[in-house]
């Protein structure tokens, strides 16, 4: 309690004698840095929303206009041909700041000059936004760049020479086209098409959440607490750098700016079940994380006044909440099991018993959280020597105990007890390239910037005076422990038929790739190609997802991996009669064709996001289409993603071959179906993770792991790779 009341600022009392008044200096202090804090944020935003809205313009250059204006004019050459005259001449007459000829010629070359440079603004932004909608760089061989193509690249890397922070380009990136009927009908071949994130009711666990996995070849430290103490620090970090906009804008080829918008909602942002449909609330900021751990949920400050606690702050914070041998209260254990089951059962009970009193105020406290953290009993880590090791690891990250992650949230920090980490993350608000731009940073800043005592502790001593982490109270009556209990029952029975195989694969990675003049990506769709066909003995629709961010405000597009070059390929290579070098050709035909789809998505000229529009368009209007009736009835039973990697360039991958990330994974789409994540994880290694369900007896996620292993070392073969690897 006596953290309670440090946290009052005012307080009085009524007594015979009057009216006794108390007032707490320091929670007045923590108060008065807090509006200090919150106004140094307000006029950082106003200086950025300057800043961004006048690239590439400045103030510098807005001065130096006015100078040449001025300037030239002493030397009695009027380069505004008459309009600094015409200004003058509109000036209102009379006293005032326009009495004296100086002043009004001096106000009138001002206004000029402001003309002048806004004209500049607005001319340069519209060349870089016809700049940007140029995609021919996109179809062009590696080494064989045309004349239009160089002059192009010189163009933009001069209209964006001046440091651009995370937001300038935004309002020069392209919007999104959409594509003739005629040219989408043309390229369709098999139909499919997934569902909307929010508007689908089934649970998110393992349907829509996907995992991200720690480093996994070393090992910074053991302790838990401390490893949270830096990278929760770290995050932090991050956000600040986020909510400045000093972090780089991400640039194809180092000169394509990447649209940033989905980064806006990576912190305090929770999705909110609702009985027909999900919204998600975002908040500006928010100045603690939710933390559960052994059935009981703490609020943890992230800041002392205004000053974000060290990481020696943040380790002893965490290891109060593991040492604290308090129980959960009734119904607090698996109540997080209500984010894990289905959407509409969620919102029933958030609004039948979370909507006042100290159940909402929990709630709350969790929904406007900076993101969740958990920190589990078990441990798990890869080991070389034993290959579950890493599958188990995955699972874990993925659904846990169906109870200790909250689902909602835009993503769950994952703490086990040998100081291994993870992420869960919620989907709807962006993809996975997003999540993965902020890991980068986070690993590379805990391992290179922050590090550890020899006894694997948080530099630094902690201030002891800090008050611990407070626990959040439940009052959850048993109707509603009853939905809990339903809830996790739902989900159990869906994280219990998950099979997860997660490998790693060692003979090559995309350096021996390339020596067969083809893109890793290509060369890995269509070895999957190829081991699907061998494990199921057909062909299937199947999905790989491309990024379309060279537009503002996109996502992703389609990538339909299974084409007529590829099927060609495969049963080439099971009829066993074809000479290599035919089956090279073939192989070279497929490749080319999957680059080339690649392209035209990433570029805005894929058909499934039109295709879907024209589905909501058909029903909006009550149109019957058994047209998209039949696209849109087809499940995808092979769905991909490769997963990027080395997006912020925080230290030498070559000096540092062993940090390395496996990358992550998510379930499968279809219940007869397979869920593939890739990372071509440098010159030598490929990371796989394979999901699908026990239920089915069509499926095998280890079978599958074998066929893509044998795939990669067969189409290796064709092209005589050394088999040092074998």
């Amino acid at each position: 309690m006596a953290e309670a009341h440090q946290a009052v600022a005012f307080q009085f009392t009524v007594t015979p004698d009057g009216v006794d008044f108390r007032l707490s200096r320091e929670a007045l202090k923590h108060v008065y840095l807090s509006g200090i804090n919150s106004w140094k944020k307000r006029l950082i935003r106003i200086k950025n929303g300057i800043l961004r809205g006048v690239y590439p313009g400045s103030p510098t250059s807005w001065l130096v206009v006015i100078m040449a204006t001025v300037g030239s004019s002493f030397c009695n050459v009027d380069i505004s041909l008459g309009l600094v005259s015409c200004i003058q001449r509109c000036l209102p007459q009379g006293c005032g700041p326009y009495q004296t000829p100086q002043t009004r010629a001096l106000l009138s070359m001002a206004i000029f000059s402001t003309g002048v440079w806004v004209t500049g603004i607005f001319f340069f932004r519209q060349t870089l936004k016809l700049l940007l909608c140029y995609h021919g760089w996109m179809f062009e061989m590696h080494g064989k760049t045309s004349n239009l193509t160089r002059i192009w690249a010189m163009c933009i890397r001069l209209l964006s020479s001046r440091h651009p922070m995370l937001y300038s380009f935004q309002t020069s990136l392209p919007k999104l086209p959409v594509p003739r009927v005629s040219a989408t009908i043309q390229r369709v071949s098999d139909w499919w098409e997934e569902y909307i994130y929010l508007r689908g009711r089934s649970p998110l666990m393992v349907n829509s959440n996907y995992y991200v996995m720690d480093l996994v070849l070393i090992k910074n430290t053991d302790v838990q607490a401390a490893r949270l103490g830096n990278i929760i620090h770290a995050m932090i970090m991050y956000r600040r750098k986020l909510d400045r906009e000093e972090i780089k804008p991400v640039m194809a080829l180092g000169i394509v700016p990447m649209c940033s918008y989905q980064m806006e909602r990576m912190f305090n942002t929770t999705r909110i079940p609702g009985k027909d449909t999900d919204v998600l609330q975002h908040l500006s900021d928010s100045r603690h994380v939710a933390v559960y751990h052994k059935g009981r949920f703490f609020k943890l400050w992230l800041y002392e006044g205004a000053r974000l606690l060290k990481p020696q702050d943040l380790e002893m914070q965490f290891q109060r909440i593991l040492d604290d041998p308090s129980p959960p209260q009734p119904g607090e254990e698996k109540l997080a099991a209500l984010t894990a089951g289905g959407r509409v059962e969620w919102a029933q009970a958030r609004q039948a018993f979370f909507s006042s009193g100290k159940n909402k105020a929990a709630l709350e406290a969790i929904e406007r959280a900076a993101f969740f953290v958990a920190l589990d009993e078990e441990s798990y880590s890869y080991d070389p020597e034993d290959e579950a090791s890493l599958s188990l690891y995955g699972k874990a990250l993925l659904h846990g105990n169906c109870y200790n992650r909250w689902f909602d949230k835009s993503f769950t920090l994952i703490s086990f007890k040998n100081g291994q980490l993870g992420l869960n993350a919620e989907h709807a608000w962006a993809d996975a390239p997003i999540i993965g731009h902020l890991w980068e940073f986070v690993l590379g800043t805990d391992s290179f910037h922050l590090g550890y005592t020899e006894t694997g502790h948080c530099l630094g001593k902690p201030n002891p005076a800090l008050a611990p982490p407070t626990r959040l109270q439940w009052d959850i009556p048993k109707q509603c422990q009853a939905v809990i209990e339903s809830s996790y029952q739902v989900a159990k029975a869906l994280a219990d038929d998950v099979e997860l195989y997660c490998f790693q694969f060692l003979p090559f990675g995309k350096g021996l790739i390339k020596k067969c003049r083809t893109s890793p990506d290509a060369f890995v769709q269509i070895a999957l190609q190829l081991a699907h066909f061998r494990d199921r003995g057909k062909f299937c629709l199947t999905y790989e997802a491309s990024m379309t961010r060279m537009f503002r405000e996109g996502r992703t597009e389609t990538v339909r991996s299974c084409t007529s070059e590829s099927t060609a390929f495969v049963q080439a290579m099971m009829e066993g009669s074809h000479t290599k070098a035919d089956l090279r050709d073939l192989f070279q035909k497929a490749a080319k064709k999957h680059q080339n789809m690649y392209r035209l998505a990433m570029t805005g000229a894929g058909i499934d996001r039109h295709l879907f529009c024209l589905y909501l368009v058909s029903k909006y209007l009550g149109v019957s289409s058994p047209f998209l009736a039949e696209v849109l009835s087809e499940p995808w039973r092979l769905s991909t993603s490769q997963i990027p990697q080395s997006q912020i360039r925080m230290f030498d991958p070559e000096q540092h071959p062993n940090h390395l990330g496996a990358g992550g994974g998510f379930g499968p789409v279809a219940d007869d179906g397979y869920g593939v994540s890739y990372m071509i994880a440098g010159e030598n290694t490929i990371f796989f993770h394979i999901s699908s369900k026990f239920s089915s007896s069509e499926t095998n996620a280890q079978r599958f792991g074998n066929h893509i292993r044998k795939a990669l070392l067969d189409i290796a073969d064709l092209f005589q790779v050394p088999k040092a690897y074998s």
